[in-house]
């Protein structure tokens, strides 16, 4: 993919528009607002402007994705460092990788618990994804660009080219490690919270995915969905990358009330726990982030989702 470099200039008409307006770009349909960012916010803040809802000094900004470092050496958010999926998730199940591996990609980062971490991606379910674990490491100011890189291109703002720039690693997180625990469940607790009555497993996943027309992966076999789970919707049939249900055409979050009216019909509300899981953990973590945008008590992924027990599954049935 080819990227057009605008030139680097101060902040576009459509930033200082924006800036100008503080309610453009921070959402009062969000109790935790400040941690969805727009486009100009983000902008000024990389070219050193004051802005509302400042993070500390030390932040760090992040493009998260997989593989695509080419992407990435074509054309990025000035100052950005870049974060691989790879180095959090891995195989056979995609899952996490283990806490003292998540702690060493942190420390190279120069992530502490007390570090304000902006996320964005070309794909933003892989900053999503970045942004649960994170908050289940316990970094306390997780933020993410609505929109993702798309949005900031549409916002014709400027751009970097090349290797990312130095990064001094930390020797420790400041902080018990991880922070929030609760945040992520395995195998064992998804069933014991199918099981409850006070909580949920919520699918999010396609419509065609969760009726078992399609599995919607190509290293997944199975089709089907969790006996009693209940569904929280995705995007598009077909597309395990499209978020649609919660974004509009630009892609960025749909009002809270609008995603409150799916989920209260299907079971999905902030009174139980609600463990969010997909095929492998992008699509729930995003779905987790806009929950926690707004204040639900008792959220968390499943990180194994339908690829773990479909699996665990067919073993039981051998």
């Amino acid at each position: 993919m080819v990227y057009n470099a605008p030139s680097p200039s101060p902040l576009t008409s459509l930033s200082r528009a924006a800036l100008s307006q503080p309610a453009a770009c921070f959402r009062h349909d969000l109790v935790r607002s400040r941690q969805l960012v727009c486009a100009a916010w983000l902008a000024a803040l990389v070219d050193g402007a004051r802005v509302p809802e400042a993070p500390r000094p030390g932040w760090r900004l992040l493009e998260v994705g997989c593989d695509g470092a080419g992407d990435y050496m074509q054309a990025h958010v000035p100052g950005a460092l870049r974060l691989d999926t790879n180095a959090i998730e891995g195989p056979p199940l995609w899952n996490k990788v283990a806490d003292d591996t998540l702690l060493g990609v942190l420390w190279a980062l120069g992530i502490r618990h007390d570090t304000t971490v902006i996320l964005y991606g070309r794909n933003n379910l892989a900053a999503a994804r970045a942004a649960h674990l994170l908050l289940y490491a316990g970094v306390t100011d997780v933020r993410l660009l609505d929109g993702g890189f798309a949005a900031w291109q549409a916002a014709g703002l400027r751009i970097e080219t090349g290797p990312p720039p130095p990064c001094l690693p930390v020797a420790d997180f400041g902080a018990p490690f991880p922070g929030r625990p609760d945040y992520l469940i395995g195998l064992p607790q998804a069933r014991a919270l199918l099981a409850s009555a006070d909580g949920a497993l919520v699918s999010i996943r396609s419509e065609a995915e969760f009726l078992g027309k399609v599995s919607g992966y190509h290293y997944i076999a199975a089709r089907g969905d969790i006996p009693g789970a209940r569904w929280g919707r995705a995007g598009a049939d077909g597309d395990v990358n499209s978020m649609s249900a919660y974004h509009d055409e630009a892609g960025r979050m749909k009002p809270a009330a609008d995603i409150a009216a799916f989920w209260g019909p299907a079971g999905v509300v902030p009174g139980q726990r609600n463990a969010f899981y997909c095929g492998t953990g992008w699509r729930a973590s995003l779905a987790f982030f806009y929950a926690w945008l707004m204040d639900w008590p008792d959220i968390c992924v499943y990180d194994g989702g339908w690829l773990e027990w479909s699996r665990a599954v067919a073993c039981e049935a051998a």
